[in-house]
C-alpha cells in the first residue's frame, strides 16, 4: 500500500501561483509514476500532470507552459508548481500513485489516491 497525502491548496487570484505537495509513504520503492489530477464543481476528474520515477512527463494540454511538476525521490515527494493560475484551474487537485508502466495520463491506472487539496482562483 502507498498512501498519499497533498497540501499547498488554497485560495489564489488569476494570475498568482501555488505550489502542491504530495507526499508519499509506505511501499514507496514500488510507484512507477505519481500524477496530479483534478476535478471541478460539476465535472469528471480529468489529468494534469504525471511523472515517472526517471523523472520523464507529460501534462494536459491545459497547463502546458503554466504548470511544472517534479519529484523528489529521496523524499518521496511530488510538486506541482501552478503559475499563471486562471479561475478555470479551480478544482480539488488530487494527487495519485500507480506501480505498472503504461499511459500515465489514464486515471484508471492509478490505485493509490489523496484525499485532494482545494484550489480557488478568483477572478
Amino acid at each position: 500500500q502507498v498512501q498519499l497525502v497533498e497540501s499547498g491548496g488554497g485560495l489564489v487570484q488569476a494570475g498568482g501561483s501555488l505550489r502542491l505537495s504530495c507526499a508519499a509513504s509506505g511501499r514507496t520503492f514500488s510507484v512507477y509514476a505519481m500524477g496530479w489530477f483534478r476535478q471541478a464543481p460539476g465535472k469528471e476528474r480529468e489529468f494534469v500532470a504525471a511523472i515517472i520515477r526517471s523523472g520523464g512527463n507529460r501534462y494536459a494540454d491545459s497547463v502546458k507552459g503554466r504548470f511544472t511538476i517534479s519529484r523528489d525521490n529521496d523524499r518521496n515527494t511530488v510538486f506541482l508548481q501552478m503559475n499563471s493560475l486562471k479561475p478555470e484551474d479551480t478544482a480539488v487537485y488530487y494527487c495519485a500513485a500507480r506501480d505498472m508502466p503504461g499511459d500515465i495520463a489514464n486515471m484508471s491506472y492509478y490505485p493509490y489516491w489523496g484525499q485532494g487539496t482545494q484550489v480557488t482562483v478568483s477572478s
